[in-house]
């Protein structure tokens, strides 16, 4: 994505009023199918597979600006998806069952009820994805939107609004899986992987204490922007 910035903004500076609606079209087709796709899926790897396409669509809506203001809130926005992305996938690698891997959404029916912990994480990590304040995937998709609002594309902050309330059925969907499901007697293996474990918990830590630091990644990502349009 940075070097995506780099080139649009590098070789074709000139020329932003063009390419900004390419890239707003990209955006608004990225966010709709990642999250339209989304909600049928009952495997959680395709699952996130698409919510990553949407999330795309987000970061490309920064990009759309075609401000330093917008490759600042794009770079900002990817910081927190990578973060919380790391959170996710380490919960999906420690999803077993009898020693095989489980990608399947149902298997974590009641999962609350024996790893309170793990799905309380998960949980937050959810949460955020879905861009529920106060947590930190919040502010990453309000940068964007004002980016975009500010950019005199509010059309596509539009959209990318109506596209979050649609990303946040397939979260809940798995929020209500692990509180709420029914029980199972197949139940999933006890992680034994520390280090899954320990980037898990790190990165439902930072969704909820990151907002504290959010304005030293917004100079950070602010001097890398400045680099990338200059």
């Amino acid at each position: 994505m940075a070097l995506f910035a780099r080139v649009m903004h590098d070789a074709f500076g000139a020329a932003v009023s063009d390419w900004s609606q390419v890239i707003a079209l990209l955006s608004l087709l990225s966010m709709f199918l990642g999250a339209i796709a989304a909600i049928g899926q009952t495997d959680i790897k395709r699952l996130m597979a698409f919510s990553s396409i949407a999330h795309m669509g987000y970061a490309l809506m920064g990009l759309a600006a075609g401000t330093a203001f917008g490759v600042q809130a794009m770079l900002i926005y990817m910081a927190i998806y990578v973060t919380m992305n790391i959170g996710t996938f380490a919960f999906i690698l420690s999803m077993h069952r009898d020693g095989q891997p489980v990608s399947n959404i149902g298997a974590l029916n009641m999962y609350s009820k024996r790893e309170p912990g793990k799905a309380l994480a998960m949980l937050v990590l959810l949460f955020s994805l879905a861009g529920v304040p106060p947590l930190v995937g919040f502010f990453g998709k309000l940068y964007v939107l004002r980016a975009a609002y500010e950019a005199g594309l509010a059309w596509l902050a539009i959209a990318g609004v109506i596209a979050s309330v649609i990303g946040a059925f397939y979260y809940l969907r798995i929020v209500f899986y692990m509180y709420f499901g029914e029980e199972r007697d197949d139940a999933l293996d006890s992680s034994r992987s520390p280090v899954l474990w320990g980037m898990l918990m790190a990165s439902a830590v930072i969704m909820v204490v990151g907002v504290v630091n959010l304005f030293g990644i917004e100079g950070a990502a602010a001097a890398a922007a400045a680099t990338l349009v200059n």
